[in-house]
């Protein structure tokens, strides 16, 4: 009877976290670096993220302006205290220098999503910083 209560409470804990986000590291793939030579200081990045069925982005800051585009899938975002948004392939979203980034995930559980993201930022800056947990 324990054993089957342990089993029991095993595979509760699995199922309630079935749909939790993954966030083991989406690939993102650098697709043009320039100096900005207008704006001392300053680079743009355009780069695309891609998330496997059921992955996230683990919550962050960027402390550059970013412009993100759905190539593939469904990728829900949701930054500051606005309210989480599903964008579809082909929809696009921006997010002020400095937000904090709560959820950037894969909508689906069973298909691939892709972004497009082009970002203005210092030159030295991280492309992203994880927030404190």
């Amino acid at each position: 009877m324990k054993r089957l209560l342990v089993t029991t409470l095993m595979l509760a804990s699995l199922s309630a976290h079935a749909h939790d986000p993954v966030y083991n590291k989406e690939t993102l793939k650098v697709l043009h670096e320039h100096a900005l030579s207008n704006v001392p200081g300053k680079k743009v990045l355009m780069l695309t993220v891609d998330y496997a069925p059921g992955q996230a982005t683990v919550p962050h800051s960027h402390t550059g302006t970013a412009v993100a585009y759905v190539l593939e899938g469904q990728i829900t975002s949701r930054v500051n205290e606005e309210k989480a948004i599903t964008y579809k392939a082909g929809e696009s979203f921006y997010e002020p220098a400095g937000s904090r980034h709560f959820e950037s995930s894969n909508a689906s559980q069973t298909q691939p999503a892709k972004l497009l993201v082009v970002m203005v930022m210092d030159d030295k800056a991280e492309v992203l910083t994880p927030l404190p947990q």
